[in-house]
C-alpha cells in the first residue's frame, strides 16, 4: 500500500525526471571518454602507418620498385616492424608483402583509409583473423602499395572500456533508481504519518500529536514544530472556552439583575423616585457590561493591527506623573498613598495613549488589591539601555505559580468572581506591552507585588508584535 503511494507521488515523478536528466548528461559523458579514448589510439595507430607509408616512399623515390620492394623484405624479416605490407602491380597480382591478395574492397578505390579483416599470420604466429587498418595508395607507375597494422587488439581495448562504461550507466540508473524508490517511500511515510494524525484529529480532537522517529532530521523538525502549534491551538482552543465561561458568568449577573429590577417594576406601582433608581441601577449595570465589551475591542485592536503609526517620543516620567495625579485620590479613599519615583525624563518610541492606559491599569490594579492605607509606588528608570516602569505596592501580592495566568482575559484570582471587575485589566496590558516588544516581570516585593515593564533600547528593538519574553509570564 505504501509502495504504490510512493510509485504515485509527485516526489517519485521528481525523482525519475532528475534521473533521466543525470543519466543523460552521464551517458553523455561517458560517450565523449569512450570517443576521446577511440580517437587517440586510432590516431596513435594512423600515425605509425603514416611513418611506415613515408619510409617506402623515400626507398621508392631513390631506388624504384627494386627499392621498395627491399625495404618491405627488410621489414618482414626484423621482427621489430608488425605491420602488415603489400606490393602489387597493375593488375593487383602480388609483388611483396605478407598479405596474399589485395583486398577485393579497395580495387575500386584508388588510395585512401580502411578497416578489414585478413587471414594473413599474426607476428605471434596466432591462427585468428587480424583485423587491419590499412593505408593504400596507386603509385605513379601504376602500381599499388597497401601498409596496414594490426588494430585487434586496441579494438578489444576499446570494447572492453565501452563495455565497462555500459555497465557503469546500468549500474548508476539502478542504483539511482533504487535510491528514489527508497528516499519516495520514506518521504511518503513520514507524509502518510502526518496525514493520519490529521485525520485523527479532525476525527477525535486536539489530542493527538505526530510520532518523533528520534532521528532528527528535517521530518523530526516539521513534526517537532507541528505539536508544537498543536499545543498552541490546543492552548488557545481553552483559554476561547475559558473566556466563553467566564463572559457568560460576568454578563449573567448584571443582566439578571437587571432583569429582575424590571419584572419589580412590572408588576408595581409607578413611582417616581422608585422608577428613577431602578433606571440608574440598569444605566450602571449596562455601563458595567458596555465597559467590558469595550475592553476586549479595544485588547482585540491593540493585538489585530500594527499600530506604529501613532508612535511618537514620550516621557515616560511625565505619563508616570499623571497617572498619579490621577490615582491619587483613589488611593487616598483607601487610606494609602501613591507616589512616583526618579521622576528623570527617560525617552522612548511609544504610543502616549496606551502607554497611559497600560500605566493606569498597572497602578489601579495596585490601589485595588493593595494594603489598605498602604502605599503604591511608580518608579522610572533605565536598565541595560533600555526604559523600565516599576509599579509596586505592599499587599498580599499574587502567588508564583498564579504568574503564568493573570494576564489571560478574564482571569481573576478570586474564583468567586465577586468582587468589582472583569479581569481585562492585566490583558491589556500584555497587549500593549506586545505592540512596544516590552517584557513583563514580576516580582515578589515583600510584601506586595512588583510588576515591571522593559522596553528595549534602538539598537536591540526586534519586529514588533513578537510577542512578550518573561520570566514564566506568558500573557
Amino acid at each position: 500500500m505504501l509502495l504504490a503511494k510512493a510509485l504515485r507521488s509527485s516526489t517519485f515523478k521528481f525523482a525519475l525526471v532528475s534521473i533521466a536528466v543525470f543519466g543523460a548528461v552521464v551517458i553523455a559523458l561517458f560517450g565523449y571518454v569512450y570517443w576521446s579514448t577511440a580517437a587517440y589510439v586510432l590516431g596513435q595507430t594512423d600515425s605509425a602507418i603514416a611513418a611506415e607509408r613515408g619510409s617506402l616512399h623515400r626507398a621508392y623515390e631513390s631506388s624504384g620498385h627494386g627499392g621498395l620492394v627491399a625495404a618491405i623484405e627488410q621489414r618482414l624479416a626484423d621482427r621489430r616492424f608488425d605491420g602488415f605490407y603489400l606490393l602489387a602491380d597493375p593488375s593487383y597480382s602480388v609483388i611483396a608483402g605478407n598479405l596474399s591478395q589485395w583486398p577485393s574492397m579497395l580495387k575500386e578505390s584508388g588510395e585512401g583509409w580502411s578497416q578489414f579483416n585478413s587471414d594473413a599470420p599474426k607476428p605471434d604466429a596466432s591462427a585468428d583473423r587480424v583485423l587491419l587498418r590499412a593505408r593504400y595508395e596507386t603509385l605513379p607507375d601504376g602500381f599499388h602499395l597497401l601498409v596496414a597494422k594490426d588494430i585487434g587488439d586496441a579494438r578489444r581495448f576499446m570494447n572492453g572500456i565501452y563495455g565497462v562504461l555500459a555497465f557503469t550507466v546500468l549500474f548508476v540508473f539502478l542504483l539511482a533508481a533504487v535510491a528514489s524508490v527508497s528516499v519516495t517511500r520514506r518521504t511518503v511515510g513520514r507524509i502518510e504519518s502526518i496525514n493520519a494524525t490529521s485525520r485523527a484529529i479532525m476525527e477525535s480532537g486536539l489530542g493527538r500529536r505526530i510520532p518523533l522517529r528520534g532521528t532528527h532530521d528535517e521530518w523530526d523538525q516539521l513534526a517537532r514544530n507541528l505539536n508544537s502549534m498543536l499545543e498552541r491551538i490546543e492552548g488557545l482552543m481553552g483559554e476561547v472556552k475559558q473566556v466563553t465561561d467566564n463572559v457568560a458568568h460576568d454578563l449573567r449577573t448584571p443582566l439578571m439583575r437587571m432583569r429582575g429590577r424590571l419584572e419589580k417594576a412590572s408588576i408595581g406601582r409607578r413611582e417616581a423616585e422608585g422608577d428613577q433608581s431602578l433606571i440608574s441601577a440598569a444605566i450602571a449595570d449596562l455601563d458595567d457590561v458596555l465597559r467590558m465589551f469595550s475592553s476586549l475591542t479595544r485588547i482585540s485592536q491593540i493585538e489585530a493591527a500594527n499600530r506604529t503609526a501613532a508612535f511618537r517620543t514620550v516621557d515616560l516620567a511625565e505619563v508616570a506623573a499623571e497617572v498619579v495625579e490621577l490615582f491619587d485620590a483613589a488611593a487616598e479613599d483607601k487610606g494609602g498613598h501613591i507616589r512616583v519615583v526618579d521622576g528623570e525624563p527617560v525617552l522612548v518610541s511609544a504610543d502616549r495613549d496606551l502607554l497611559f492606559d497600560a500605566m493606569a491599569n498597572l497602578v489601579d490594579n495596585a490601589i485595588k488589591h493593595g494594603r489598605a492605607a498602604g502605599e503604591v509606588t511608580v518608579a522610572v528608570g533605565r536598565n541595560d539601555g533600555g526604559a523600565v516602569i516599576a509599579v509596586a505596592d505592599d499587599g498580599p501580592g499574587i502567588p508564583a505559580d498564579e504568574h503564568l495566568h493573570v494576564f489571560r482575559r478574564f482571569y481573576r484570582l478570586e474564583r468567586s468572581r465577586g468582587t468589582p471587575g472583569n479581569g481585562l485589566g492585566l490583558s491589556l496590558v500584555a497587549a500593549v506591552a506586545r505592540l512596544h516588544c516590552a517584557r513583563i516581570d514580576m516580582f515578589d516585593n515583600a510584601p506586595g507585588l512588583r510588576v515591571e515593564l522593559h522596553f528595549p533600547s534602538a539598537a536591540e528593538y526586534p519586529e514588533r508584535g513578537q510577542g512578550i519574553a518573561n520570566e514564566g509570564v506568558a500573557p
